[in-house]
């Protein structure tokens, strides 16, 4: 039996989240399942809980995303939570940020399957597009890292006055917590634990919230990424 055989039928609740875009998710779901496996980009004990603890779980954070936002998602791996994220929401502008290549691929090949048109993907580190990314509204984040190193990775990315939104587990509050010092310096002006998905996972998402200033990631990151995006003056040539 392959591991895509032992992917369980998409619940009820996938048809409402994902609406007209439901046969690319279960598509995306089989992916995950089969090539996903595979190139070692999930593990096989996933495969039975794919969908109430990946596709689901990553989608509904579509709840607290602006409408109309450029989206970074850092570390994005096999897609999540970008990829659900871009299934329900056609209006956003999605750049899937990911440093490994046998990922990358994978990445663009379910992005080109999929038509989703509104995503890039993009391989590199935050810290080497830092500058060469436009800023964007929304860094989103799913079992990347520790909170307080991923924000060092994720805030700088943004524009100001954005967001990062993490997807973490129960231990989302303590993290928030011993990152405040951290955050604090990294431009951090608002900070918040939310739930979503209620009525579709049980139990429900946690998303850690941080909202920025004028000047996301503090003055070194902003005299960095001013650096990075200022153009290279031309050589001067000895006659």
């Amino acid at each position: 039996m392959t591991e895509a055989a032992e992917l369980p039928p998409a619940p009820e609740q996938a048809r409402e989240v994902f609406g007209d875009r439901f046969d690319d998710a279960v598509r995306y779901a089989e992916l995950l399942a089969d090539a996903g496996v595979q190139r070692g980009l999930i593990g096989p004990r996933e495969v039975p809980r794919l969908w109430e603890r990946h596709l689901l779980n990553c989608a509904v954070l579509s709840e607290v995303v602006p409408e109309g936002v450029t989206v970074c998602d850092v570390g994005s791996g096999a897609g999540l939570p970008g990829i659900p994220l871009a299934l329900v929401r056609g209006d956003l502008k999605i750049t899937l940020l990911e440093p490994l290549l046998r990922r990358t691929n994978f990445l663009t090949e379910v992005v080109e399957l999929l038509g989703l048109d509104h995503v890039t993907v993009v391989r590199g580190r935050a810290e080497e597009v830092l500058g060469k990314l436009p800023p964007v509204h929304v860094v989103t984040a799913r079992a990347v890292a520790p909170l307080d190193r991923l924000a060092t990775w994720g805030i700088p990315l943004l524009r100001p006055y954005g967001e990062m939104l993490a997807l973490k587990g129960d231990t989302a509050e303590e993290e928030l917590k011993a990152a405040a010092s951290a955050l604090s310096k990294l431009g951090a002006v608002e900070t918040d634990v939310l739930q979503v998905g209620e009525g579709v996972v049980d139990p429900l998402s946690t998303v850690v919230q941080v909202k920025v200033g004028e000047s996301p990631g503090g003055v070194r990151f902003a005299a960095k990424r001013a650096k990075a995006a200022r153009p290279a003056r031309p050589s001067r040539r000895r006659r």
